[in-house]
């Protein structure tokens, strides 16, 4: 893949980002004494609404592509439903002024979602924004059983080919990523948001939408590891989560308790294993 650094010193794919995804912008570049008038270019923020069986239930803000992706995968990871099946539909509505997502679940689910009562507004850095409870909040997964095991050579190979699949940081410098790899065969698909629990649910909501087996590969997420991000990934049955930044505390406890592999500074030649280190093998 070729690739050219821009003026500010970012690398720039030969890749396209999806059209709406960054806009360009009119900037006063100061560097090394001196000051230039110049064109950048920023990631897209938009907000998002989401609604079940035409109730409105939340409304992201996120980067305004792979929204069919972020909504499966936010309605599996947030608990919305148990099973992907229980999603009977998806739809992505844009107007002049707004983007909806309208889904449509199994209606016990529904029935259950109203009386959690969870209508919110979430940014795009948020987690667990909007739940009600400290039980809704702090969900605890059933235990992930099985799992891949992985070399540390081919998580560092993964994390170094992670670079050169995130298009739009590549324009911007200001988007998180999210990649499902599978063992031998290297990174599958790459999913990028203003958000890291949204870049996470997106690639979630792809692998759910393709019918892909969660025991088959493992993730690696280009932020820190927070609570919320390992809860997803064991909740929808991933074993091991590396992340490029560190984890936290609550983080590493949920890890333990679940029986995911959490790694933390992952890089092209090091690696931290704070969970489970069973799965990662010399």
């Amino acid at each position: 893949m070729s690739a050219m650094a821009n003026d500010d010193g970012r690398r720039r794919t030969a890749d396209k980002s999806p059209p709406g995804t960054f806009a360009t912008v009119s900037v006063r570049r100061w560097r090394d004494g001196k000051t230039e008038t110049a064109l950048d270019e920023v990631a897209e923020e938009a907000a998002v609404a989401f609604s079940y069986n035409g109730v409105a239930h939340v409304v992201m803000l996120a980067t305004p592509a792979d929204l069919e992706d972020l909504a499966t995968g936010f309605t599996l990871s947030e608990a919305v439903v148990e099973r992907a099946e229980e999603i009977r539909s998806v739809e992505v509505v844009a107007t002049a002024d707004a983007l909806e997502v309208r889904l449509t679940i199994a209606a016990g689910r529904f029935s259950e979602l109203l009386t959690r009562r969870r209508n919110l507004a979430a940014r795009s850095g948020c987690g667990l924004c909007g739940s009600e409870t400290i039980e809704q909040a702090i969900r605890q997964p059933n235990p992930v059983n099985g799992g891949v095991s992985i070399t540390r050579s081919e998580l560092h190979a993964a994390m170094a080919d992670l670079r050169n699949r995130q298009p739009l940081n590549a324009r911007t410098g200001s988007v998180h990523a999210a990649a499902w790899v599978v063992p031998g065969e290297g990174i599958q698909l790459v999913r990028e948001d203003v958000g890291r629990h949204n870049a996470l649910d997106k690639v979630i909501g792809a692998l759910v939408r393709a019918g892909a087996d969660f025991g088959a590969g493992y993730m690696i997420v280009t932020s820190r590891a927070s609570y919320e991000m390992v809860q997803k990934a064991a909740i929808v049955g991933v074993s091991l989560l590396a992340a490029v930044s560190a984890p936290t505390a609550m983080a590493v406890r949920l890890a333990e308790q679940s029986g995911l592999t959490l790694v933390g500074f992952a890089r092209e030649r090091q690696h931290v294993v704070y969970a489970h280190r069973e799965r990662l093998l010399a």
